[in-house]
C-alpha cells in the first residue's frame, strides 16, 4: 500500500487526534494511531478505550486500500522534522513496516496489525437515542465557561464532568466542584423533550481545542452510555459519566438583597495583589461591606506575618457585613467572564454569592456561584 499526502496537513490532524492517547494504556496498541485508506480518503483514529477521535484527510494519490497502526509518538516525531512537502508513505501489509519517503531521504517505522485495534463504539438506534444540533460557538462557549469549575474528586465522578441539561426551550451547561458552580444557559438550542448527560472532562477539553476552527453546527447523538459529536473534520465518540447530577438549581440563593456593581478588571487586579498575603492561609480574603462607594478587601498570612488591604471602588446597595471568599476560586471565575461590569449578589455572610455579568450576551444567561469561607 502506498499513498502521497501533504506533510503539514497530516501533522496538523495527527496533533489533534493524538491528544486522546493516554500516557499509560492498559492495552499497548492504544499507544498507536490507526490509519485506514479507502477510496482516496485516509481515516485516522486515536483512542484511550473510553474516548475515540476520528478524522478524514484527502490523499493526493494512492495505489490501493489498506490499514495499519503505528506508534503515535513516533509518527509525530518524524513529521515534526519534515518541512511542508508531499510525502509518500509506503506500508508492507504483511509485516506492517512503514516507510516515509520525503524530498531528501526515507525513514522507516515498525507498525502493527490493525485488526488488533479496538473498534469504535457505535450507538444503537433505539428509543433512548437523542439527536440534537448545537452551533459550534454555543458548544465552545458552554464548555469554555464551565470546564474550569469541574471537580477532580474520584469519589464524586458525576461532578468531574460538564452537565448538559436539555429542554424544549434551551440548553444549560453546568459544572461544580462543591465550592463553585457555573451555569451557562443558551436558548439557541432546543430539543424535542427533556434529556441530559454528563460529558467527562477529557473529551470536553479535546473539543475545546478543536471547536475554535469549526464553522458548521455540531451534530450530537447520545444515549445513556455514549455520545458522538460529529464536526466538519472530526468525529469524537466518548463514554458518558454514569450517575445522577445534583440538583444545581436548588443551591442558588433566592432573592438576594445585597448587591455590588463593580468593574471586573479592577476587582481582579485587587484580588491578585491582596491574595499574595493570604496564600498560606487557604487564600481567604475578607470583604468588609457597608460603604456604598467601595469594598475593603484584606488578606493575612499568620505564619509569616504578611498582611494586605485594598479599597476597591464599587456601587454597593445593602447592609453592613463581613464575608470571606477564596481568592483563587474568585480569580479563576473572573478570568472566565467577559463582561466589563459584573453584579455580585449576597443574601448574608453564610450563603453563596451570585456573580453574573451586568449585561448578558445575546441569547445567553451566565451565572456563577461561590461558597463563602468561615472568618
Amino acid at each position: 500500500m502506498k499513498f502521497t499526502i501533504s506533510s503539514t496537513a497530516l501533522l496538523a490532524r495527527l496533533q489533534s487526534v493524538s491528544r486522546v492517547i493516554a500516557s499509560k494504556n492498559a492495552i499497548s496498541i492504544l499507544d498507536n494511531i490507526l490509519f485506514e485508506l479507502n477510496a482516496g480518503k485516509l481515516k485516522v483514529t486515536a483512542s484511550d478505550s473510553e474516548t475515540t477521535m476520528e478524522t478524514y484527510i484527502d490523499v493526493n494519490e494512492s495505489d490501493c486500500d489498506g490499514a495499519f497502526t503505528v506508534s503515535g509518538k513516533s509518527i509525530l516525531d518524524v513529521l515534526r522534522e519534515i518541512p511542508e512537502q508531499p510525502i509518500s508513505i509506503e506500508v508492507n501489509t504483511e509485516t506492517f513496516e512503514m516507510k516515509v519517503n520525503y524530498m531528501n531521504g526515507v525513514l522507516s517505522l515498525v507498525g502493527q496489525n490493525p485488526l488488533e485495534y479496538p473498534k469504535t463504539p457505535e450507538i444503537v438506534r433505539d428509543d433512548q437515542v437523542v439527536d440534537i444540533v448545537i452551533p459550534a460557538p454555543v458548544l465552545l462557549n458552554g464548555i469554555a465557561k464551565t470546564q474550569f469549575a469541574t471537580d477532580n474528586n474520584e469519589f464524586r465522578a458525576t461532578m468531574n464532568g460538564i452537565y448538559f441539561d436539555l429542554t424544549g426551550e434551551d440548553i444549560t451547561f453546568v459544572a461544580s466542584n462543591g465550592h463553585i458552580l457555573v451555569r451557562c444557559k443558551s436558548n439557541k438550542v432546543q430539543s424535542d423533550g427533556k434529556s441530559a448527560f454528563i460529558l467527562p472532562k477529557k473529551p470536553a477539553l479535546l473539543m475545546k481545542n478543536i471547536l475554535p476552527k469549526e464553522e458548521n453546527d455540531v451534530k450530537v447523538t447520545f444515549n445513556s452510555r455514549n455520545a458522538v459529536f460529529a464536526m466538519s473534520d472530526y468525529v469524537l465518540t466518548c463514554r458518558l459519566t454514569e450517575g445522577r447530577y445534583p440538583n444545581y438549581n436548588s443551591v442558588i440563593p433566592k432573592n438576594p438583597t445585597n448587591k455590588i456593581t463593580i468593574d471586573r478588571g479592577t476587582l481582579l487586579g485587587a484580588l491578585r495583589r491582596v491574595s499574595i498575603c493570604s496564600l498560606q492561609s487557604g487564600g481567604l480574603i475578607r470583604w468588609t461591606l457597608g460603604n456604598p462607594d467601595f469594598i475593603k478587601m484584606s488578606g493575612q498570612d499568620f505564619d509569616f506575618s504578611f498582611s494586605g488591604e485594598e479599597t476597591v471602588p464599587c456601587s454597593y446597595d445593602g447592609v453592613e457585613m463581613e464575608i470571606g471568599f477564596n481568592s483563587s476560586f474568585l480569580i479563576e471565575m473572573l478570568q472566565n467572564m467577559d463582561s466589563e461590569q459584573i453584579l455580585i449578589e449576597l443574601v448574608d455572610q453564610t450563603r453563596a454569592g451570585i456573580i453574573t455579568p451586568l449585561e448578558q450576551e445575546a441569547d445567553e444567561d451566565l451565572l456563577m456561584l461561590l461558597t463563602p469561607m468561615m472568618l
